[in-house]
């Protein structure tokens, strides 16, 4: 898996926020199990870069491994280095989509107004994070893409197992779940069944929605 066109295919990103990634191989063999191929660590813990590494090496190309929370090009200098596949800013910042692009390293740019979604897509955004995507629900994503129809979206922030089709029928071109897919709790149980189930029940709702 080398490109975008995974997440647009699989439809679904994991969004692995841990105070602990010591089990980041685990939880990322979890969600490929349930069919769950991209997964992304966050920058919010420092051993974020390590965990993409070891990920890479043992997982391989079964899963498309990105970084989140990168809040400037330094950050995602250090996340590519380390193996990123693509990588997820929370805000535009264009220094940062430039630094991806010197390495062809796709993005998903968080924004919520639709100038900042277009001035993200304007400087080379593959994707757009729509964040927090709960607080317009699905029907923004229909407001936003009457005018901006060219607009790749993705909701995060608020997207659930029920609610992700949702999204998917309003246009969104995949959908980002973080607690609601990968929590502390279930991750420290070492309920790895628990976290595929859900990757299952997620897969086949976006896949329900496409149809």
């Amino acid at each position: 898996m080398t490109n975008q066109n995974e997440i647009e295919r699989s439809g679904v990103v994991a969004v692995v926020r841990l105070d602990d990634l010591s089990d980041a191989v685990a939880v990322t063999q979890a969600l490929v199990a349930g069919g769950v191929t991209n997964v992304e660590f966050t920058f919010t813990n420092p051993t974020a870069a390590e965990a993409i590494s070891t990920v890479r090496s043992v997982v391989g190309d079964v899963a498309y491994v990105g970084a989140g929370t990168v809040l400037d090009p330094e950050t995602a200098r250090i996340a590519i280095l380390a193996g990123a596949q693509y990588i997820v800013t929370p805000t535009f910042k264009n220094a940062t989509v430039e630094m991806c692009r010197r390495y062809s390293v796709p993005t998903i740019i968080g924004a919520f107004t639709a100038t900042e979604m277009l001035t993200a897509w304007e400087a080379g955004a593959d994707y757009i994070k729509v964040h927090p995507a709960g607080l317009g629900g699905p029907k923004y994503f229909k407001d936003i893409l009457g005018p901006l129809p060219q607009l790749r979206l993705i909701p995060s922030g608020g997207v659930t197992l029920e609610n992700a089709k949702d999204f998917i029928a309003a246009g969104a071109i995949a959908v980002a779940l973080g607690s609601n897919l990968v929590d502390g709790a279930t991750v420290k149980a070492g309920d790895w069944e628990e976290i595929s189930r859900r990757a299952r029940v997620v897969v086949e709702a976006v896949g329900a929605a496409r149809v």
